[in-house]
């Protein structure tokens, strides 16, 4: 493969990973990239997990095996048995060597020169069949394997395959993995940023749970699912009764850990939900955001949702108004319309200091109140205000 084509798969590989908007969507783009580049039919993506001390498969692209998933769940190997991801790489960079690529056959490791990692003097081959056995059970000829460090550790490796009776990867095509390995290993630092860029802007840091933001985009994504194929699509908003009381006798720090506690209380009622989304919209107002469970399932999660609230120490309960599709509430053409029906089930709950969640379609007043003009002092969240009609 002539230099031009290296440069241009390179590029294309940095490419791939760069346009990824998703940790999975960075690992197929590098296992593709790699595999491509190197003329493989099959790559796969793993992770060292030190905790658990096992090679985690993330991702396996190209012609993959019966028993082989895209994504797989399950499929992680102890490092034992290969020992190269740590005992072999740690005792080249102590040598001040580089964690070079090598490349392993059907048959055992391929011969010194073309290859296979050379060994300081004095010390043992890496036991590595563990990977030849996994090459013939899978109709693989060979193998080329590149460790991927990232922050000056070991992070995993980039393997990159070709079937029985294809060309043996060599010396030119174990340096070039190494060289894609480095590409891999910076596209998955940026993709790691930008994860912890969007867990930043779109979690709440007092408590963990996710924001107004978050809300907003989900929120419009389940709407439009509503529109689209009839799913329903439940919000449940809640003022946290009494936390200006709590700040003004006890302090602020006091108010928070209310907060925080509350916070782990509407997380495990959302748990309930599957798929549900918990956030935290500001001050003392939260909600759940919930796609596919029926209304009477939201509701059983709100009533529970008030009782826990209102065993917490310092608090006061929580008002709590529920509006769902799965209810008699009029169309809902609108993320903010559903949004206006469960807050006004909420002020309707907190104005008669209601125990119980109030659920919009099941409260003649309800759905009135939220078809009614706003009013400063029940139209009171400026994000929604400020959200378009679509």
């Amino acid at each position: 493969m002539g230099e031009d084509v290296r440069l241009r798969a390179v590029v294309a590989l940095a490419q791939g990973m760069a346009a990824a908007h998703t940790p999975r969507e960075c690992w197929r783009a590098a296992a593709l990239g790699a595999c491509q580049a190197l003329g493989g039919t099959f790559a796969a993506l793993s992770v060292w997990e030190r905790d658990l001390g096992r090679l985690k498969v993330l991702v396996n692209a190209g012609q993959r095996a019966p028993d082989e998933e895209e994504f797989p769940d399950a499929e992680a190997y102890p490092v034992h048995q290969f020992s190269e991801i740590t005992e072999f790489l740690h005792e080249r960079w102590a040598g001040g060597g580089e964690p070079d690529a090598w490349v392993e056959t059907a048959d055992g490791p391929a011969a010194d020169g073309y290859g296979h990692p050379g060994v300081p003097s004095g010390r043992s081959e890496p036991r590595t069949w563990g990977r030849v056995a996994a090459l013939r059970r899978r109709g693989r000829g060979c193998c080329v394997i590149a460790p991927i460090v990232l922050h000056g550790r070991a992070w995993g490796e980039l393997y990159v395959a070709r079937p029985v009776g294809a060309p043996v990867f060599d010396r030119a095509d174990a340096d070039f993995a190494t060289v894609l390995a480095s590409v891999v290993a910076a596209g998955l630092a940026q993709t790691e940023r930008l994860e912890e860029v969007r867990k930043l802007a779109f979690t709440d840091p007092l408590t963990g749970l996710a924001n107004r933001r978050a809300v907003d985009t989900r929120l419009d994504e389940a709407v439009d699912r509503f529109l689209t194929d009839g799913s329903v699509v439940s919000l449940v908003v809640c003022d946290l009764n009494g936390l200006k009381d709590v700040n003004d006798t006890h302090g602020h720090a006091v108010g928070d850990r209310l907060l925080e506690r509350f916070g782990s209380v509407l997380s495990c009622a959302g748990a309930r939900l599957p798929g549900a989304l918990a956030a935290r919209l500001g001050g003392d107002e939260f909600c759940i955001l919930s796609v596919g469970p029926e209304a009477d399932e939201v509701v059983a999660v709100a009533d529970e949702l008030c009782v826990r609230a209102g065993e917490l120490e310092f608090g006061e309960g929580v008002a709590c108004g529920v509006a769902s599709t799965g209810d008699p509430i009029g169309p809902v053409r609108s993320a903010r319309r559903l949004f206006r029906l469960a807050d006004a089930a909420q002020y309707r709950a907190k104005a008669a200091r209601s125990p119980k969640p109030v659920v919009a379609g099941r409260d003649g007043a309800v759905v009135r109140l939220a078809d009614a003009p706003p009013t400063a002092s029940r139209d009171r969240r400026r994000f929604r205000d400020a959200r378009p009609e679509r």
